[in-house]
C-alpha cells in the first residue's frame, strides 16, 4: 500500500498522514502540497519517518500531479481551497484549484492506473435543500462558488468511474474540527476561533444569533472514514459518495458553552452579522457510510472539543493559537 495524499500538510491531510504512517501495511505515505493553506509545521514531525515522502507542488500543474503519482497505488485527494467566504471573495481561484486541480488529479490517476481515489467532497453540496437530516441522494442548489466546485468534483468522479472504469469515493465532510486546524487568518473555522478566544480570554464573535447548528465532526472520525474508503474490499462501497459526520446537531452557542466548560471560563461571546452563503442548520444521515464502508464514528462533539482544547493549549507557543 503506497498512498499519495494531496494537501497532506493541511488540517485533515496531516492527521491522515500521521494515522497511515502508523499502519504496518502502508509502505509509503507521500504528500503533495504547496502550503497555500497547509503548513510545514503540520508535517515537520514526520520528516524523520522512513515511510514519509514530500513533494512541494501545486495540483493546478498537471505534470506535477503525474510526477507525484509515480509508484503509488492509492490517492487521498484532500487538496482544495476551503471556506465559503473565501470562494465568494475569489471565485476564480476557488474554481482553478478545486475543479481544475481535481480534474488534473483524476486524469493523472487514470494515466497512472491508480487503484483508487478517495476525494474530499463537502456538505455544502446540499445547498438550499431544506430536509434534515441530509441524505446523500437528495441535494439542492448550491449557495456559494465553493459549493459549486465541490459538487462538480462529484460529477467528474461519476463520469470518470463510468467512462474510464476507475474507482472513486467521495466523502462529504460535515464541519470537521480538531488538532492542527488553523485559527489564524480571515477564513478560520469557528471551533479553533472559539478555543483561541478562550485561551486568550477575549470574547469571540458569533455570526448571527448563535442558533445556527452544525453536525460538528471530530478529526479522528474523518480519518477513520478515509481509511475505510481507501481500503474497503466491499465492491458495493466504491464509486459512491458518503456523509462523514457524527450524526448529531449542535448549535454554535452550545459549542461555545462546552468549550467554556472544558476551560473553566466565564467569557460571554459577542454577536455579529450572519455570514453570506451560510446554511442555517446542518445534520447528516450517516447510515449509508455505516452500511457500506463500516464507518463507526467513535468521538462525539463534547469528547472532541475536550481533546481539541487540550491540543491547542499545549501548542499555544507554536502559533496555532
Amino acid at each position: 500500500m503506497r498512498v499519495l495524499i494531496t494537501g497532506g500538510a493541511g488540517f485533515i491531510g496531516s492527521n491522515l498522514v500521521e494515522h497511515l504512517l502508523n499502519k504496518a501495511e502502508v509502505e509509503v505515505v507521500r504528500v503533495l502540497d504547496n502550503f497555500a493553506t497547509g503548513s510545514p509545521k503540520n508535517i515537520a514531525a514526520f520528516e524523520t519517518n522512513s515511510k514519509f515522502e514530500f513533494i512541494r507542488g501545486d495540483i493546478r500543474d498537471y505534470e506535477t500531479c503525474l510526477h507525484a503519482m509515480e509508484g503509488m497505488n492509492f490517492i487521498s485527494h484532500q487538496a482544495a481551497l476551503g471556506s465559503v467566504p473565501r470562494s465568494i471573495n475569489d471565485p476564480l481561484t476557488a474554481n482553478e484549484v478545486n475543479i481544475g486541480g481535481t480534474l488534473n488529479i483524476f486524469t493523472a490517476a487514470k494515466e497512472r492506473r491508480i487503484k483508487r481515489i478517495v476525494y474530499a467532497a463537502s456538505s455544502s453540496t446540499y445547498g438550499d435543500h431544506p430536509a434534515l437530516p441530509k441524505v446523500e441522494d437528495r441535494i439542492g442548489s448550491p449557495l456559494s462558488p465553493y459549493a459549486v466546485t465541490k459538487y462538480v468534483n462529484e460529477l467528474y468522479a461519476k463520469v470518470y468511474a463510468d467512462v474510464y472504469g476507475m474507482e472513486l469515493v467521495g466523502l462529504r465532510y460535515f464541519n470537521v474540527f480538531g488538532p492542527r486546524q488553523n485559527p489564524q487568518g480571515p477564513y478560520a473555522a469557528v471551533i479553533p476561533l472559539f478555543i483561541e478566544a478562550v485561551l486568550n480570554n477575549e470574547p469571540p464573535i458569533i455570526n448571527g444569533d448563535g442558533e445556527h447548528s452544525r453536525d460538528f465532526t471530530f478529526i479522528a472520525n474523518a480519518v477513520h472514514a478515509n481509511e475505510q474508503a481507501l481500503f474497503t474490499q466491499n465492491p458495493e462501497a466504491v464509486n459512491e459518495v458518503y456523509n462523514v459526520a457524527y450524526g448529531e446537531r449542535t448549535t454554535l452557542n452550545e459549542v461555545f458553552e462546552m468549550i467554556k466548560g472544558v476551560a473553566g471560563s466565564d467569557l460571554a461571546p459577542k454577536y455579529g452579522p450572519e455570514r453570506q452563503g451560510d446554511v442555517k442548520h446542518s445534520l447528516a444521515d450517516i447510515s449509508k457510510a455505516k452500511r457500506l464502508l463500516g464507518y463507526t464514528p467513535s468521538v462525539n462533539v463534547k469528547q472532541g472539543l475536550a481533546k481539541a482544547f487540550e491540543w491547542y493549549r499545549r501548542n499555544h507557543h507554536f502559533g496555532y493559537s
